[in-house]
């Protein structure tokens, strides 16, 4: 099979123009193409008034060495990769201590997939509640006003990736197709099986609930377990190797391999396992607000007279600025036709991030527009980070009122410098509330200065960008994981043997896709030193007979 990329065709062209697109670039005839996929689809909207569909295609040739001879030199005609996965190992033999997996969320999920597929019935653990309960306690605290701290966005089935866009493409190097493994398995769990082909696949959060539940029910068929409202609040561990887990229930778990899949809020976790310590060590992040727009807006700018067409969906974007004072304004988490979400995990603070349904439906774009900080901004010990996020949440939560409402400001009075009082043509679509107020205090005095700078700059790149009524809500400080659960080259801890750090919190992912791309390596890692350690008992136990 010939995998052809970076093939063109006009956003207007039939739906019959492959097919010809491809034996034209190939300079073959029709009849010599057997047959073909598309193994990618995205678009190129620099030139608005000329988008146009960029493929990647695998085709089937009847004569493929002589392809490949004619077209040596071109980079662009190549063999397609083989992006089959294979395990690591298949056991037949259940190991007398199990493998635990602790989180749920999109690395914890895939890690648990991939170890139930290889035959070792891991256990997995999670703090929260099964996905649609946990939605039910999220919307208590979007519509009532009501915290459930063990049951939240941030914590649950499914992770935080639960409630957001669904997005599911990633910037990491994968050069075993691992990201194939987690979009296949997605698309048997439920998910539309456009996400093995577009440039910028999406689920939402509604279709994610239901493939959330199935891949669980897979685990649970392939033996393995899965444990909700099952907090671990101790780790034992002994001459540099984990022993056992103590769960809130008094539970002790004997476990010799654990993949810590924590996500990025577990701060409760990473303060004991900082207690035991775990090596752990500061990382850098970003905080700063949600802004809102039309989305029509938004599609305008970016499409032209194109807004509006089926195959470009609702248009995103994605920005960057380098401010005066030193510090890189971007926006993070774009979630077209969405809505801002109130994504705390802890009482009397507020939190936002972005969600999205799967039809990209609704009236407002919404995006992160965050500032990058570094361990020197919150210098101290490895948790000083997540303090540094806690402060400004705080401040969040008192400025919006305490009642959970997110304190918000206009775009024009934001760069006046002076509160506002009353909300224009956009209307906020965070729930329970926006209290408009002046975000001047919300963040440290180098944020609100540097994002005051950027957001006339990226007027520049998207025409009303900028828009006085546009809405900015505070704050969002769960970009990423504060810290790092330093690991070596074998994804083990660097100080405690068997312990795998892993996924966002562990700040080795940041998404979906790479956190279940993670899950995924950590299992394999962890796969590995079993049978390593099964080996060794094996042969110990042969010589002690001789």
């Amino acid at each position: 099979m010939i995998r052809i990329t970076e093939l063109r065709l006009p956003l207007e062209a039939p739906a019959d123009a492959l097919p010809v697109a491809v034996a034209e670039r190939l300079s073959i005839t029709l009849a010599n193409l057997l047959s073909f996929t598309v193994f990618k689809r995205g678009y190129d909207a620099r030139k608005r008034d000329a988008i146009v569909l960029v493929y990647t295609i695998d085709a089937t040739l009847s004569d493929e060495s002589a392809i490949l001879a004619k077209f040596a030199d071109d980079p662009h005609v190549k063999i397609a990769p083989d992006t089959t996965y294979r395990f690591v190992t298949q056991v037949h033999e259940v190991p007398d201590i199990r493998p635990v997996v602790v989180g749920f969320g999109p690395c914890g999920l895939m890690a648990g997939l991939v170890l139930a597929q290889m035959g070792l019935r891991p256990i997995i653990l999670e703090r929260g509640k099964k996905v649609r309960e946990r939605t039910k306690d999220t919307w208590a605290l979007w519509r009532k006003n009501q915290l459930n701290p063990e049951s939240n966005v941030q914590f649950g089935e499914g992770g935080a990736g639960t409630f957001s866009d669904g997005k599911l493409y990633s910037q990491i190097k994968d050069p075993k197709h691992y990201g194939r493994k987690v979009l296949t398995e997605f698309v048997k769990a439920g998910a539309p099986e456009e996400i093995l082909y577009v440039s910028k696949p999406h689920i939402g959060t509604f279709r994610l609930v239901k493939m959330v539940e199935n891949m669980r029910a897979q685990i649970e068929a392939l033996g393995g377990e899965i444990r909700f409202q099952q907090q671990v609040t101790d780790i034992l561990i002994e001459a540099g190797q984990v022993r056992c887990l103590t769960l809130a229930s008094g539970e002790q778990l004997r476990a010799d391999q654990v993949i810590m899949a924590l996500g990025h809020s577990a701060r409760d976790t990473f303060a004991m396992l900082h207690e035991r310590g775990v090596f752990m060590e500061q990382k850098p992040f970003s905080l700063g607000f949600r802004i809102e727009h039309p989305q029509t807006l938004i599609d305008q700018a970016r499409f032209g007279k194109y807004a509006g067409n089926e195959l470009l969906g609702a248009a995103d974007y994605k920005l960057v600025h380098h401010a005066k004072n030193g510090r890189s304004v971007y926006s993070f988490c774009m979630c077209p036709g969405g809505q801002v979400v109130a994504a705390t995990s802890e009482v009397g603070r507020v939190v936002t991030n972005g969600m999205s349904q799967y039809s990209r439906a609704e009236r407002n774009a919404n995006a992160g527009i965050v500032v990058g900080i570094t361990p020197s901004d919150y210098p101290g010990n490895p948790l000083a980070g997540m303090e540094f996020q806690r402060q400004w949440e705080s401040r969040a939560y008192e400025l919006g009122g305490g009642d959970y409402s997110a304190p918000g400001q206009l775009v024009g009075d934001f760069l006046k410098g002076r509160a506002s009082t009353q909300l224009g043509s956009v209307e906020p679509s965070y729930q329970p509330g926006v209290h408009l107020t002046d975000l001047a205090t919300s963040l440290p005095g180098y944020a609100i200065e540097a994002i005051r700078e950027a957001l006339p700059a990226f007027e520049r790149q998207i025409k009303g960008f900028s828009m006085y009524d546009a809405v900015l809500t505070g704050v969002e400080t769960r970009t990423s994981s504060p810290l790092r659960m330093t690991r070596g080259e074998d994804l083990q801890s660097l100080n405690v043997k068997g312990l795998f750090p892993a996924g966002e919190g562990a700040g080795y992912a940041g998404g979906i896709l790479s956190a279940g791309v993670d899950g995924i390596r950590v299992a394999e890692a962890l796969a590995t030193q079993m049978l390593e350690a099964h080996h060794d008992r094996n042969h110990s136990h042969h010589l002690a007979q001789r």
